[in-house]
């Protein structure tokens, strides 16, 4: 299968030695990593602070996460088009960062879930700001050869965050039980950390020397990468985008499992250092094995887990499921970006990482809003066998794609 701009996406890539990542994306990962430890100590807290405290319901969180992540895409397109125009990414990346961090510990203050949902909605915006040009900006200091590896590096790293929240989160809890508005206040330090540790973080050369005069978005822009070999994988992405719906119903699943809530972040910690794992270890497979090789094996392992969490009882299969789930992000994440990068010239690369996030929002939207809904009205099992549906039939498309040149 092969990709007509940049990499060859069949044809593996020896690598004779892995060069070293640089002091940029090392400080990127590391902001990453504070980020997600400010974000992930109130995620998988989140849905049973909604149902249990502010007394919501499956289908307000899908609401709740559905229209954040759809916000966060969306604007996306523009912040990376924007950015894509722009001398410099700097103030897309740090007011992005900034925004979240500031508005992310409110949560302590709310007393509705539609309180939660403003507040998730300007949190999402923040990382729709900052997100494409950011990873426009990770492309620009990897080269061809190197980008899974960069990519995967940044998620690892975030990965690696996403376990310290929550783990600092239950001994928060351990320490005060029941405390949960002490701790999404508390959230606000290690967000500050992120915003001081991107200052020290320089824009890429080669993004400086870039003409500003870059045009501006227009449909046929949109419509001719549409029509490319984005545009065919992408179609792909839709259908799968369709079945991946927030996480949150999984830590539903898993809270009505069993009765000790005070141990979901621990297994959220867990799960997180899985993908962390993954992502270090899976990283530079696409590199050398092929982009959708490796994405599609990522999204079977995905359809393996919504069966697993369709028929699965027991606290301890639906663990297991839960903690082999994390492979799919080693495999899938840095990859698709990767791809993402390979298909489009370097001048619409922020334009491009736009609408491929769109799509994820938009869809998670979608996903998000029809799971709860068949959650509530007909069940979780029913509920989980559409995603996993959804996830194999794009499977499918995504092989048949990759034969197209």
């Amino acid at each position: 299968m092969n990709d007509r701009a940049g990499v060859r996406d069949s044809a593996p890539t020896r690598l004779v030695s892995r060069p070293a990542l640089g002091r940029a994306v090392w400080l990127l990962g590391w902001v990453s990593f504070a980020t997600d430890a400010a974000s992930e100590a109130i995620y998988p807290l989140l849905p049973f602070f909604l149902t249990h405290v502010l007394g919501g319901t499956a289908f307000s969180i899908g609401v709740i996460e559905g229209a954040a992540e759809a916000a966060n895409s969306l604007l996306r397109i523009l912040a990376g088009a924007a950015s894509d125009r722009a001398v410099a990414k700097r103030p897309f990346v740090l007011g992005g960062y900034a925004l979240s961090s500031l508005v992310r510990p409110l949560i302590a203050l709310t007393s509705a879930w539609t309180q939660v949902l403003v507040i998730r909605f300007v949190d999402r915006v923040g990382k729709g700001i900052r997100s494409a040009p950011r990873d426009s900006w990770l492309a620009g200091w990897a080269t061809p050869a190197t980008r899974g590896r960069v990519f995967s590096f940044h998620r690892g790293m975030d990965h690696a965050g996403a376990v310290s929240g929550p783990l600092l989160a239950w001994w928060f809890l351990w320490i005060f039980p029941g405390q949960f508005r002490g701790l999404f206040a508390a959230t606000i330090v290690p967000g500050a950390i992120a915003v001081i540790l991107l200052l020290l973080v320089a824009e890429p050369p080669g993004d400086r020397a870039q003409p500003v005069d870059v045009p501006r978005v227009r449909w046929r822009d949109l419509r001719a990468l549409w029509r490319g070999p984005l545009g065919r994988f992408l179609l792909a992405l839709v259908v799968f985008t369709l079945g991946n719906s927030t996480d949150a119903f999984l830590l539903l699943r898993l809270g009505q499992s069993t009765s000790d809530v005070a141990s979901i972040p621990l297994l959220w910690a867990a799960l997180h250092v899985v993908k962390a794992g993954s992502s270090f270890a899976f990283g530079h497979w696409s590199d050398r094995f092929g982009r959708r090789r490796v994405i599609g094996l990522g999204w079977l392992i995905y359809v393996s887990v919504y069966v697993g969490f369709a028929f699965s009882t027991s606290t301890t299969a639906l663990v297991a499921w839960f903690l082999f789930y994390g492979c799919y992000f080693g495999l899938v994440e840095g990859a698709e970006k990767a791809l993402v990068a390979d298909l489009v010239p370097v001048a619409q690369r922020g334009l491009a990482f736009g609408i491929y996030a769109t799509v994820q929002g938009l869809g998670a939207l979608a996903a998000s809003l029809l799971f709860g809904a068949v959650w509530t009205f007909v069940g979780p099992t029913v509920a989980f066998l559409v995603g996993a549906a959804l996830a194999l039939a794009a499977t499918c498309g995504l092989a048949i794609s990759g034969r197209r040149v």
